[in-house]
């Protein structure tokens, strides 16, 4: 298998991760992702991004079954309001397409904020970059490399 930007970043930092290949399934969503690799769906998490008044981009990593609290969003990251990005500005704003951005190696570091159901879990699964991977970290280990903060988000 061809290792993804954010695998790099995880062997670069020894930090601990397992790759899941759902490549075959053809899921797309975070829900069906979690229906194809028979994982609970409040460990699988979809990574948001946005946009604020101040026109500066945030990260939000939630469960796949859930919704991101907009209002809940701009208060963590100190803005008046948040919207969701076009999906046409996802690739050149991350690097990563929708369905395969993960929150670990975008071309520029955004403030990232991950729900704090997160640390519920010994291991949560998000996006490895690419369609069709998953990788299974723990919360703890994915701050390190993502520097971000852990905050109700839904």
């Amino acid at each position: 298998m061809t290792k993804t930007n954010a695998m790099r970043i995880l062997d670069k930092t020894d930090i601990a991760y397992k790759v899941h290949d759902y490549q075959k399934s053809g899921a797309v969503s975070a829900l069906e992702v979690a229906s194809s690799l028979q994982e609970n769906i409040d460990q699988v998490f979809k990574t948001l991004v946005t946009v604020g008044k101040s026109k500066n981009h945030y990260v939000f990593v939630i469960p796949a079954s859930k919704e991101l609290n907009l209002k809940k969003a701009a208060q963590c990251a100190d803005e008046k309001n948040i919207e969701m990005i076009h999906q046409k500005e996802l690739l050149p704003l991350t690097g990563y397409i929708h369905g395969g951005c993960s929150p670990i190696g975008m071309k520029k570091s955004f403030s990232t904020f991950i729900d704090i159901s997160a640390l519920n879990y010994q291991t949560i699964f998000i996006s490895g970059g690419k369609i069709g991977l998953q990788i299974e970290i723990n919360p703890k280990d994915l701050q390190k490399v993502c520097d971000c903060e852990f905050v109700d988000l839904v």
